[in-house]
């Protein structure tokens, strides 16, 4: 769709709209092509399947879970390695109809290196980094859950690339506030907001979770609100800066996609219901548009962080 008031400039690059396909959800970004109807200009950008250093199988069946209100996923970063991506793949992305990012995933910071590396030599737009993965020389720990090695992993993928580095958060931690603040000191020049929750589901006849892994990241509407928080928490720190936010999570229609840009984020995140509904991103684009005819707004970017928040009454204590 082109319509100038849906155009958003983040870090530098033009977005045509504000929507982002999320990693994970439409492969390399060449599987969604082949749907009659579908068009990449629909979003302001792809993101590119989670890719490591050497190519994963991925885990165990089963991999994918529906739950009320959303789905569970423990694909396991199943990919063909940077290499393959690069000399492949990319070749086959036409990069005039929208931008794409890669996804860059390690176990170590050695690997968030290499491939980051690797992709700064490549015709990619920018590099969105996964801090949720599991720091194997940690005891397994989360990169993500802990701002230090946050930090580190975001000055590591600095040194070797001058593209824009979006940094993807995980709600799986105590203060995310305090983390963005840490990867906005390491260099990040941006941020997505939010990663999947953790969560279960079990079979009880078996007595057995239903995911391979027993555990995956929870997406859909369910964690909508969890998401729409942490953005806000995010953009409290990321606005004296200047970092944007891509904000993502339980994203369904076009009301949920304004709400995200009223909590700060200057673009919105679409995953989970592409599954469901592949042509969404269209609808979601005119909603955006009619909301702002209905108020007169002449550019989604007067959106962004304009949440006017409720005065609470005094409490009668005196507090």
């Amino acid at each position: 769709m082109s319509d100038p008031r849906l155009a958003v400039d983040f870090c530098g690059m033009m977005f045509q709209t504000p929507l982002v396909l999320l990693s994970g959800c439409v492969g390399f970004g060449e599987e969604y092509t082949r749907i009659e109807g579908f068009s990449n200009r629909d979003a302001g950008a792809v993101c590119l399947k989670g890719t490591t250093g050497s190519a994963r199988p991925g885990n165990m069946p089963h991999r994918v879970c529906e739950t009320p209100g959303g789905m569970l996923n423990a694909i396991g970063l199943q990919n063909p390695g940077v290499d393959k991506v690069i000399s492949d793949i990319l070749p086959k992305l036409d990069f005039e109809e929208t931008r794409f990012i890669a996804n860059v995933s390690g176990s170590t910071l050695e690997e968030y290196e290499e491939v980051t590396r690797k992709f700064d030599d490549s015709p990619i737009d920018a590099i969105e980094i996964n801090i949720s993965c599991p720091n194997v020389k940690e005891g397994g720990v989360a990169f993500g859950n802990d701002p230090e090695m946050s930090a580190r992993v975001v000055e590591t993928c600095r040194r070797v690339t001058n593209k824009p580095l979006i940094t993807k958060l995980s709600p799986n931690q105590t203060d995310i506030a305090y983390n963005a603040k840490r990867c906005i000191e390491a260099g990040t020049d941006a941020f997505a907001v939010i990663n999947t929750l953790m969560g279960m589901a079990i079979d009880i006849e078996s007595r057995a979770p239903v995911i391979g892994n027993n555990q995956g990241g929870l997406s859909g509407p369910a964690i909508k609100p969890v998401a729409l928080l942490k953005v806000h928490q995010v953009y409290q720190v990321a606005r004296e800066h200047g970092i944007p936010i891509i904000g993502q999570g339980g994203v369904n229609g076009p009301e949920d996609a304004i709400e995200f840009l009223i909590a700060g984020a200057s673009a919105v995140g679409v995953g989970t219901a592409l599954f469901y509904d592949p042509l969404i991103c269209n609808r979601i684009n005119e909603g955006i548009l009619d909301y702002l005819d209905r108020h007169g707004l002449a550019s989604v970017e007067q959106l962004t962080g304009s949440l006017r928040l409720n005065t609470p009454a005094a409490a009668k204590c005196g507090c």
